[in-house]
């Protein structure tokens, strides 16, 4: 379960945006400390401001004569195409630049390009001592991809420790997808970390309040069985609908029990078959919902496909 691809962790923002930009970049992604110390000064001034193509202006000729966080700055307007059509090799180039000198916002961000498509041993050597140095440098976004790379590179029980302290560091700083780590590891007892599955409860919460859909269904599945703590049918079916509407399959099917037998909810066979419905189009098929679906009238089929219609 912890094993999975990579976070492509591009800073949210708005793609393809343009000078003054109504949607100006979040905290997050305007933050000084992200593009190295000190920011590009005027350059980072109009990143902020959502003024993009003055930012790249004004940050072209500092990056050039080896300003790295003008380097970093560069790199992340062409990246997710600010005021300029994106382009993938500049902002590579750019972020290789940064990275070299140190940058660990930019050291992460190539690692990650260095392991897109099939990279060779090279590359990928290249990369993880590139995600480690980001990590090491208290990057949160790199604590997490570090932790996954040792995971899918070396799944031993070393290695699996010391991806927990990883993911550990990066659940602390609010990571969603780490919280999530951090709660399998602690109710699964992996790498040797003592089993806890209370604990893990209170970090699959803190991933769930994130909107993280994986963290929610699951969450919705330990309130029903009890995990971790007392069973609670109210909390099971509210976060197996939230992660339904969030679009998760899993909790599309689970959410149509839920109605289907009354757990958590007044029953409502009408809502259950619209659920599953909507769960079947994605390609997930329950055989006891099968059953339930066979036996309700064509009429009420109908009725189920055009509710599911509008859950979409």
């Amino acid at each position: 379960m912890l094993a999975g691809l990579l976070l492509v962790a591009w800073p949210a923002g708005v793609a393809q945006a343009t000078e003054n930009s109504e949607e100006p970049p979040n905290a997050h992604s305007v933050a000084p400390s992200r593009f190295g110390e000190p920011p590009a000064d005027e350059a980072f001034g109009a990143f902020q401001r959502g003024l993009y193509l003055t930012a790249r202006n004004l940050a072209l000729p500092r990056a050039e004569a080896g300003d790295p966080a003008a380097q970093t700055l560069l790199a992340e307007i062409y990246a997710r195409g600010l005021g300029v059509p994106r382009d993938p090799e500049e902002a590579a180039k750019w972020y290789m630049k940064a990275a070299d000198q140190g940058v660990p916002e930019a050291q992460m961000q190539y690692a990650l390009i260095l392991l897109k498509g099939e990279p060779d041993e090279e590359q990928k050597a290249r990369a993880t001592a590139m995600m480690k140095a980001a990590a090491d440098a208290g990057n949160a976004h790199a604590e997490f991809n570090y932790a996954q790379l040792l995971i899918n590179e070396r799944p031993s029980g070393d290695s699996m420790k010391l991806a927990y302290e990883y993911f550990m560091r990066a659940a602390k700083k609010g990571i969603p997808d780490a919280q999530y780590a951090v709660s399998q590891f602690l109710h699964n007892g992996t790498g040797g970390i003592a089993a806890d599955s209370a604990q893990a409860r209170e970090w699959l919460i803190k991933a769930a309040r994130q909107n993280f859909d994986t963290a929610q269904f699951e969450l919705g599945q330990w309130y029903l069985h009890g995990i971790g703590g007392e069973r609670d049918l109210d909390r099971a079916f509210s976060w197996t609908l939230r992660a339904a509407r969030a679009g998760n399959i899993a909790a599309q099917a689970a959410v149509a029990k839920l109605y289907w037998g009354a757990l958590g909810t007044e029953p409502d066979e009408a809502e259950a078959a619209a659920w599953y419905v909507v769960a079947r189009r994605a390609g997930l098929r329950d055989r006891a919902l099968d059953d339930f679906w066979e036996g309700l009238t064509e009429e009420e089929q109908r009725a189920a496909i055009d509710r599911a219609n509008q859950l979409r």
